[in-house]
């Protein structure tokens, strides 16, 4: 049992992940038609204990189209020419990925206007007011 160590408190199960060789496209000539080099790394975020619900929440936010509908994490890395360097790309990706997700963001703290901002701002409405008087045209009244 190989756990991957996301974070020095957070480890995940290797055997939580999944991975499919595909051919790749790109360089490697005829070798590419023949040896299914590129990985597809699979992550099923809903179904696993490891990590907690807010963390998978936000691992699904950053991962954005790599999730599918059942919420399954998909990494392909084709980067390389070997299976074990895609491999461990994908696993390198991976750890990246959720460590973000780990990082809990910070709160916004609430901030008031200077008093200078604010000063400015009424000036340019009350410049933008003055703007809009002067347009006002010639009225075609009849006395």
């Amino acid at each position: 049992m190989r756990m991957i160590e996301i974070s020095p408190s957070r480890k995940i199960d290797e055997r939580e992940l999944t991975f499919d060789y595909i051919r790749a496209a790109g360089p490697g000539g005829q070798n590419v038609n023949k040896v299914a080099t590129a990985v597809q790394l699979r992550f099923d975020i809903w179904g696993n204990d490891s990590l907690p619900i807010d963390v998978k929440a936000r691992l699904v936010k950053l991962a954005g189209k790599r999730v599918t509908g059942e919420g399954v994490l998909i990494i392909e890395a084709r980067r390389f020419r070997t299976q074990e360097k895609n491999r461990t790309d994908a696993i390198e990706r991976f750890v990246a990925l959720v460590g973000k997700s780990l990082e809990a963001p910070k709160p916004r703290k609430k901030t008031r206007p200077t008093a200078g901002s604010r000063e400015k701002r009424l000036q340019s409405k009350k410049k933008r007011s003055e703007v809009k008087q002067t347009r006002g045209g010639k009225s075609f009244e009849s006395d």
